[in-house]
């Protein structure tokens, strides 16, 4: 039997013989490949955790001990480790989440796979563990490309006062986040990465030392016999224990035993002690190792032998903003693209490497983008910051008090906007036209296709006066869908202009295949229906008032929280123009939404044809 198989929680893992872990790790990567490929998923950060993840797992107790991962999408092996072993369904409806679930397991805790929050989160359970008096710790789990977020650095500032914290912080250090990690953090931890520690007595192998830059060999002949001055000369982790935080490392991540070691040392230390610990992302799979763009971070379906993708995705809305960026650089010297640790995965690399001086990755700090956005505008540069729409709610108070209120000419490229699908609750992006409709001045746009991605983004980049927002979905583009006339500078894209509609449909976005559809089905029994695409949503257009007047009712479809969305926002527009028709809202409840395919969460919402339809003939 394998070992793997014989393991339902981690007091089976502690049972397993040391020497049989090095089994057991090569038989938790074969699994994750074969499973992964099959369903899609993060497979590269998984493969880089199976030692340290083990190693965790054999000297701290869970669930009495908490375990904390940031972001989360590395907890495959954790899951596996924690009687989750089967992945059949994974990221699909009914099976396992790709993230930590605590409906899953007592295992799991922290279930928002947003990046930063995991020491805040840690330190909040270490003080409630000591406060109760409860020999129990807190083991947070966090990659170098979350420490580039301020959140952590206001965590580690907390930390560091609290000299008797049962915290234990493992800073896996693969020297990625999504892509590599950029910044002075990172440069300060490939020093640690590339200097032995003076007290370090582990053989790190000819291919570590083969790595590692020879310098200062003289230098170490004078200095090692002064502890303090070899110390600090060697291994510079003065930017940690200078804070108050024991530092223990670096330590190579892939030696089960080693990693093991200086967990049990931190575990006794009695206070906070932070474990660095070096990994490879992909390690074991040749195919992720050798990705030079992520190392496999987040596959779609794949053929475990060769890593080529199984399902050839089409051309995406993401694909159709990029190369709009693209032909704007060109023509627009002033035009500078800012993203946040994800420049890839929002479109940005084609921009970055024509235009390097003229593109800025900040990390994983929404926060500082926004507003150093908000400087670049006041320099006379148009900034197009491009993330993803649930990475807006962080940067909210930047929005409104750094950008909007002096009036900054900054776009904001929200991809991933409405349904995400196999990522789920935390990675939907629900809620960014509820945030953005407080705030004034603030123009939102919302293209339904390929082409209104492209005008709407050469309209927002042209507005100096305040913040512009443009949201697309994830997946492949809609096919262009051409309106047939305009009235009231709306699109139309179903209906007759000229006869007063029993209703009248406002598109949103991506919606804008289901509306016209409703507004058919509709026109086909006999009602005088009237579909119009106002592209620019916020605030709602004059125009979409004007008709509101000759209409029997409104009905408003977004792929939007229907608390705060669109169809609120003209509800109160028509309110405050002093007409009573009706607004029915048609949205995403106003819930934490599980991961399903886009279509299933779309249909289990009401927001397909038929249901609308259904509501609407009710009230006709």
């Amino acid at each position: 039997m394998a070992v793997l198989q014989t393991i339902t929680s981690p007091a089976d893992l502690k049972r397993v013989p040391a020497e049989q872990l090095g089994v057991l790790a090569e038989e938790i990567r074969a699994f994750l490949v074969e499973q992964v490929s099959r369903s899609g998923g993060h497979l590269g950060p998984n493969l880089g955790v199976v030692e340290l993840t083990l190693a965790i797992h054999r000297v701290f107790d869970s669930p009495s001990d908490t375990v904390v991962f940031d972001t989360g999408h590395q907890s495959y092996v954790h899951k596996l480790l924690t009687g989750r072993q089967d992945f059949s369904g994974l990221r699909t409806r009914g099976g396992l989440s790709g993230y930590p679930k605590r409906s899953e397991s007592e295992h799991d805790v922290v279930e928002n796979s947003h990046a930063s929050t995991s020491l805040s989160w840690a330190e909040g359970i270490a003080r409630g563990y000591h406060l109760r008096g409860e020999d129990r710790h807190a083991v947070a789990v966090i990659g170098d490309g979350a420490l580039t977020g301020g959140m952590a650095w206001e965590a580690l500032n907390n930390i560091a006062a609290n000299k008797d914290l049962p915290l234990v912080i493992v800073v896996n250090d693969n020297e990625r986040s999504y892509a590599p990690t950029i910044g002075g953090l990172a440069d300060h931890l490939a020093m640690l990465r590339t200097h032995r520690q003076y007290e370090q007595v582990l053989d790190w192998g000819k291919e570590t030392l083969h790595r590692t830059p020879v310098v200062g060999r003289t230098a170490y002949q004078a200095f090692h016999s002064m502890k303090k001055g070899a110390k600090d000369f060697w291994a510079p982790q003065g930017m940690f224990e200078d804070l108050g935080i024991k530092y223990v490392g670096p330590v190579d991540g892939h030696d089960e035993a080693a990693v093991e070691q200086a967990l049990r040392r931190a575990r006794a230390f009695g206070g906070p002690v932070i474990v660095h610990v070096i990994t490879q992302k992909g390690r074991g799979y040749d195919h992720a190792v050798g990705d030079v763009a992520d190392q496999f971070h987040a596959v779609g379906k794949i053929n475990p032998e060769t890593g080529l993708p199984l399902e050839i995705a089409g051309r995406s809305w993401t694909d159709e903003f990029s190369d709009e960026m693209l032909d704007l650089g060109r023509e627009r010297t002033d035009i500078v693209a800012i993203a946040a640790a994800m420049m890839m995965p929002v479109g940005l690399k084609p921009f970055a490497d024509a235009y390097p001086e003229r593109t800025i990755d900040v990390g994983i700090a929404e926060q500082h983008a926004t507003t150093m956005a908000a400087g670049l505008a006041f320099a006379g540069m148009h900034p197009v910051v491009a993330i993803y729409a649930t990475f807006l709610n962080r940067a909210f108070d930047q929005l409104l008090m750094d950008c909007a209120m002096h009036r900054a000419g900054v776009t904001f490229v929200l991809d991933r906007s409405g349904v995400t699908g196999p990522d789920g609750a935390s990675h939907h992006g629900m809620w960014d036209m509820s945030l953005v409709s407080i705030v004034p001045g603030l123009r939102l746009a919302a293209p339904r296709d390929g082409q209104q991605i492209r005008r709407a983004l050469r309209e927002a980049v042209d507005i100096d006066d305040g913040p512009t927002v443009i949201r697309f979905p994830k997946g492949s583009v809609a096919e262009p869908l051409e309106a047939i006339s305009t009235t009231e500078g709306l699109d139309v894209l179903a209906g007759d202009t000229e006869v007063d509609p029993e209703v009248l449909i406002v598109s949103v976005g991506s919606m804008a295949a289901t509306a016209t559809t409703v507004g058919e089905k509709l026109e086909a029994e006999g009602h005088d229906v009237l579909v119009v695409d106002p592209r620019w949503v916020l605030p709602v257009p004059d125009g979409v008032i004007e008709l509101a007047r000759r209409a029997g009712r409104v009905a408003v479809i977004e792929d939007n929280n229907v608390a705060g969305g669109v169809g609120a926002e003209v509800s109160r527009a028509l309110e405050e123009a002093g007409l009573s028709v009706p607004v029915h809202r048609f949205g995403l409840p106003k819930e934490f939404i599980e991961h399903a395919s886009r279509a299933q969460v779309l249909e289990a919402a009401g927001l397909t044809p038929e249901p609308i339809v259904e509501r609407l003939r009710e009230r006709l």
